[in-house]
């Protein structure tokens, strides 16, 4: 299945790959004009501003809500008519020790907000509110991409897991372009529609 483009692309290998390399381009751009500086962090309008900034150029729904049930695997993410109130709940979490961020973080990939996409925006809004309370970003480069994806799919049940990899790969060189753009590659951090169940509204 392929999502609906402003690319005019029916195929999901050439979409998937057109998406990545003007996703990465959108987001040097943040990175290098300092646009996230601006933000509030972990705030979902924050999020959301960098959903839209990374996905304007492929998607009608950059930035926006999702419309549609979205399951991956045997998990579900929060359903359309109670994701309003998740995300207002997620807003008024705390974040200002590394515990409470991570459990921001792994609370909005419950929710899930967007129809594709949601990996890379939501790793940037992580960094966003550690390089902002903490003084820290992830040096996701230390991060084995496979231990990422168990941690993360096992988090909504024990969120010990992801605390301890994440806390391991944290590092004070928050300027460092290089460090920014991995957590942004999906060729690393696989996050393909394709793997993603839908129920149309």
């Amino acid at each position: 299945m392929t999502l609906k483009n402003k690319l005019g692309i029916n195929n999901s290998v050439e979409l998937a790959c057109e998406e990545e390399k003007i996703s990465k381009k959108r987001a040097l751009e943040l990175f290098e004009n300092n646009s996230l500086e601006n933000m509030e962090a972990g705030k979902f309008s924050s999020l959301a501003e960098i959903h839209r900034l990374l996905f304007t150029d492929i998607y009608d729904f950059a930035g926006q809500v999702r419309d549609v049930n979205l399951a991956k695997g045997n998990f579900r993410f929060a359903p359309v008519i109670y994701l309003s109130a998740a995300l207002e709940s997620i807003d008024k979490m705390n974040q200002s020790t590394f515990d409470e961020i991570i459990e921001k973080y792994v609370e909005m990939n419950i929710a899930h907000p967007f129809r594709e996409g949601n990996g890379r925006s939501m790793r940037i809004w992580l960094d966003l509110m550690l390089k902002k309370e903490l003084h820290l970003v992830v040096d996701w480069s230390k991060i084995d991409k496979e231990d990422y994806l168990l941690a993360m799919e096992r988090s909504p049940i024990k969120d010990l897991e992801i605390k301890h990899l994440l806390k391991a790969a944290l590092t004070s060189d928050i300027s460092n372009r290089i460090i920014y753009m991995k957590g942004i590659d999906t060729s690393y951090y696989y996050e393909g529609y394709a793997a993603y169940k839908t129920d149309e509204l």
